[in-house]
């Protein structure tokens, strides 16, 4: 009969440091491989039946890994201080000063670079960049599109605000990553509800479409009609991102009964879904262009 793994009770439902266990007895190096156990880390163990997200592992680095000059940063800290989340396999990212002569090490993504006391925060005893900081390393280590809608996120979350980020770029001026800045806060809008959203409009935009206004509010007789994803309100023009909610089918049949209406109040609602923004995003721009232009002729006829 196959034995069952042995799981101490001072382990079960924990993440823990391999050689601390091992010296205290609790657990031998070949029963740290056995079906009980998962690795986070090199040295860095779980009980397998512990759900492991990506801030689970970021706390794990920190508390078992990090030597002195390392943070948490980039999408890890926008995980921690309470943006979106990147998956549980992804890398966690962590700043290090150029003196710590830190990594490389397998589940870590680190980025070598010199920061102040002013950029760090602690959340839960870890030290991750503030969000200001961590919006400047966006910038710096991400393509535009991506890093503008990161930090949307954190703006329409509260989490920053566009006056600390404008008075951050005016401190870093002189310095390496200040046009990249430059450009991301002049796309940011915290208004944004979604990464998708953020990413589509920000297309539009560097394609040469006018900037869009999210999340506009559409009425009729001063009574709400509809809120729709991206607007040209004064050409009656709406695009709608269609995400993976819409597996549902009463969302999916609710939300088209309220675009009914607004077809209804003369407005061009189009709609683009995550499979065409990868996949065939010039014939998006190409009608989303048609149909302000048509607008537009429309007007001046």
């Amino acid at each position: 009969m196959a034995r069952h793994p042995r799981r101490p009770a001072e382990l079960a439902g924990k993440v823990f440091f391999a050689r601390d266990v091992i010296q205290r007895g609790l657990l031998t190096r070949n029963e740290l491989r056995s079906s009980a156990w998962r690795q986070v880390f090199h040295n860095v163990y779980a009980d397998a039946r512990l759900p492991i997200s990506h801030g689970t592992r970021c706390r794990a680095a920190a508390s078992w890994l990090f030597p002195p000059g390392c943070v948490v940063a980039g999408r890890s800290a926008v995980a921690l201080l309470g943006g979106p989340t990147p998956g549980p396999d992804e890398p966690v990212e962590v700043l290090v000063d150029p003196a710590s002569r830190f990594g490389p090490l397998a589940g870590l993504l680190i980025h070598v670079c010199r920061w102040s006391e002013d950029d760090v925060q602690r959340i839960e005893q870890i030290p991750v960049t503030s969000a200001v900081r961590t919006c400047w390393d966006l910038a710096c280590w991400l393509d535009v599109v991506e890093a503008v809608a990161l930090v949307d996120a954190l703006v329409h979350a509260g989490l920053v605000r566009l006056p600390q980020l404008t008075a951050y770029l005016t401190r870093r001026r002189g310095t390496r990553g200040v046009r990249r800045f430059a450009e991301v806060l002049s796309l940011v809008d915290g208004g944004a509800e979604s990464l998708p959203e953020s990413r589509l409009r920000v297309r539009l935009v560097q394609a040469g479409l006018p900037r869009p206004v999210t999340q506009h509010v559409i009425e009729r007789g001063n009574r709400f009609v509809a809120r729709v994803d991206l607007a040209w309100p004064e050409l009656k023009v709406a695009v709608e991102y269609d995400g993976l909610w819409h597996r549902d089918p009463d969302q999916f049949h609710r939300d088209r009964q309220r675009l009914n209406k607004l077809l209804g109040n003369d407005w061009i609602v189009l709609h683009v879904t995550s499979k065409r923004m990868k996949e065939d995003f010039p014939a998006v721009l190409a009608e989303i262009r048609a149909a302000l232009t048509a607008r537009r002729a429309a007007r001046t006829a």
